[in-house]
């Protein structure tokens, strides 16, 4: 069962994790926020959407037009980027129900404890070749991230129509809604997360586990819509992504130096890391 202070981790790997987001969400941000712009329709701007990299397009985007000349002041954007940030959570609180759900019900009907403590060690290998992955020393997560795409890629002929509804996102509802799609975008960040939330045993605790982690990656996505290339540049130095990288590699090590402390189904380690440990106890 996910406890109040395991939230607090799952928090920071979701801050740390979100230098990822500045190629998979950072182009839908930012053309959100441009939409106050005065060109185009009701005074609108029509965007390009750089989707090729988040969404499998091979050279391709979303086009909606030119972009505006002048950006629209921060407070203008604030609310559709924060509706569109509200979407895209929305959208991992239910996968993380989902996932929280069927797992706490496989569990009460099996009771097969070593099955449990086999996925705590996936959880925690996935959180190192996500670190790993921040850091661009092993592109492993790539590989399956390119799995969820071709699931993405049959669901763009129904997609494609509704995204071009929403856009441009002049109005908080149509990023809101915009944002619920985006949360379903194949992402190892967010597969690596999910392992976590289906490790809490209900769909409360799963939700709660994205809750924590959608509210990590906020911060660093509200900055990306308000101010846009600044802070993309400089989210792209690799200082930057390797000190993040170790930090979720850290958390990584220390819940796999808890599982292989697990003997007959008992932890011998210290207490401590429970508090440190992203995944509830094996």
């Amino acid at each position: 069962m996910i406890t109040g202070y395991q939230l607090l981790p799952v928090f920071l790997v979701g801050l740390a994790g979100s230098v990822h987001c500045v190629g998979m969400c950072g182009g839908i941000v930012g053309a959100i926020s441009a939409s106050a712009g005065k060109s185009g329709p009701r005074g609108l701007p029509r965007n390009v959407i750089p989707i090729q990299r988040a969404a499998g397009f091979a050279g391709r985007a979303l086009a909606f037009g030119a972009p505006p000349a002048h950006p629209p002041s921060p407070a203008r954007a604030l609310p559709r980027v924060l509706a569109y940030n509200a979407g895209r959570i929305g959208s991992y609180m239910l996968a993380g129900a989902l996932a929280g759900g069927l797992a706490g019900g496989a569990q009460d009907l099996a009771q097969l404890a070593g099955l449990q403590l086999g996925f705590y060690w996936l959880a925690n290998l996935m959180l190192v070749a996500l670190g790993l992955y921040l850091m661009n020393a092993w592109r492993g997560l790539a590989t399956l991230e390119r799995a969820g795409r071709v699931l993405w890629q049959r669901a763009q002929p129904w997609m494609a129509p509704a995204m071009k509804t929403l856009m441009p996102a002049d109005r908080p509802h149509q990023a809101f809604a915009l944002g619920a799609l985006w949360g379903w975008l194949p992402c190892g960040m967010v597969y690596s997360v999910l392992l976590t939330a289906m490790l809490s045993g209900s769909a409360l605790g799963g939700a709660l586990v994205m809750l924590a982690f959608g509210l990590g990656t906020l911060p660093m996505l509200t900055g990306l819509g308000l101010l846009g290339a600044r802070l993309r540049n400089a989210l792209q130095q690799r200082k930057v992504r390797i000190a993040c990288g170790l930090l979720v590699l850290a958390f990584g090590l220390l819940g796999i130096a808890r599982a292989a402390g697990v003997v007959g189904g008992h932890a011998v380690t210290p207490a401590w890391m429970d508090i440190l440990c992203l995944t509830p106890h094996p």
